[in-house]
């Protein structure tokens, strides 16, 4: 589907949560006929996670493939196992879809074909950025922790022929980790966490003793608190030269977070508009220091 949001089109990027099969496949359902140009698919976090299996993967990108999205698959951040590197040959090796490297193994597995290289590459200088276009990379994702100032560099330098995409909005994911701080929370091992990751929709919220928000646990990934959104941002994007604003799934709203996003895309709401009426659609108060090259906690006007 073309975008009609100018030069830049709208991406829903890969489920960080752990949801039942049911819900996942009624929420892939809705993104159907939401207003996304790009969709990612697949599990990124940890191979635990099982409600869904590649073959299901593959079924829900045909079928948003057939809705008019172009569809891309994810593949794991932390590559642990046998198993894991098996699964990411076979990702590679789909066939039907691009592909999202999310580590260095992926890249190599998918070296010589068009691929995204995924945020967590850590592209922080113009030599990177050109090494994984020699490798075929057509896009590159921004590291969340990057700002604005950055960005314009890079851009200024970047090679033909890739695009660039901008986390914009969701719970940044900001590390990852061996040892599952969910299952730890339960006093359960990793290896028998009894899938509690269920139990957390959005993430299990950590406080500080005074009661702050200030790290959201999902499993072995580490989320900020907050919710991270540069819906204010899109206008400069957009001059930078961005391709792609990628929006993060959460377990309610998500379709109404993506016509805000789309309607300021598509010139039809003002920014402040569209920040005023996202408020209520998020699971918890905004940010955006890292674009502002602030503390990423913080929250900057426009």
């Amino acid at each position: 589907m073309a975008s009609a949001g100018g030069d830049v089109k709208l991406a829903l990027g890969p489920l960080q949560y752990y949801w039942p099969r049911d819900t996942v496949l009624g929420f892939y359902r809705e993104m159907a006929a939401a207003p996304l140009d790009v969709v990612y698919l697949g599990e990124a976090v940890c191979s635990r996670r099982h409600e869904l299996r590649l073959a299901d993967w593959l079924e829900l990108g045909d079928m948003l493939a057939a809705a008019g999205k172009e569809v891309v698959l994810s593949t794991q951040v932390l590559i642990e196992s046998g198993s894991d590197l098996a699964t990411l040959r076979r990702i590679a090796g789909n066939g039907r879809f691009l592909v999202e490297a999310n580590d260095m193994g992926a890249v190599h597995c998918l070296e010589g074909q068009p691929f995204v290289a995924g945020p967590w590459l850590n592209v922080y200088s113009a030599p990177t950025l050109e090494l994984l276009a020699q490798l075929g990379a057509t896009r590159w994702v921004m590291p969340l922790e990057m700002g604005r100032e950055g960005l314009a560099q890079l851009q200024s330098g970047r090679p033909p022929g890739i695009a660039t995409e901008v986390f914009a909005y969701g719970r940044m994911p900001l590390a990852f980790s061996a040892r599952c701080f969910a299952a730890r929370h339960h006093d359960l091992p990793k290896d028998d966490c009894r899938f509690v990751c269920l139990n957390y929709p959005d993430g299990l919220l950590m406080e500080t003793r005074e009661g702050q928000p200030f790290l959201t646990l999902n499993g072995i990934q580490t989320q900020s608190a907050l919710v991270y959104s540069l819906i204010d941002q899109l206008d400069t994007m957009r001059a930078l030269g961005v391709g792609v604003a990628r929006i993060s799934p959460q377990s309610r709203h998500t379709a109404e977070v993506a016509a805000l996003f789309r309607a300021v895309l598509d010139g039809a709401l003002a920014a402040a508009e569209a920040q005023a009426r996202l408020l209520p659609l998020m699971p918890a108060a905004p940010c955006n220091g890292y674009w502002h090259g602030k503390p990423g906690l913080e929250q900057w006007a426009a």
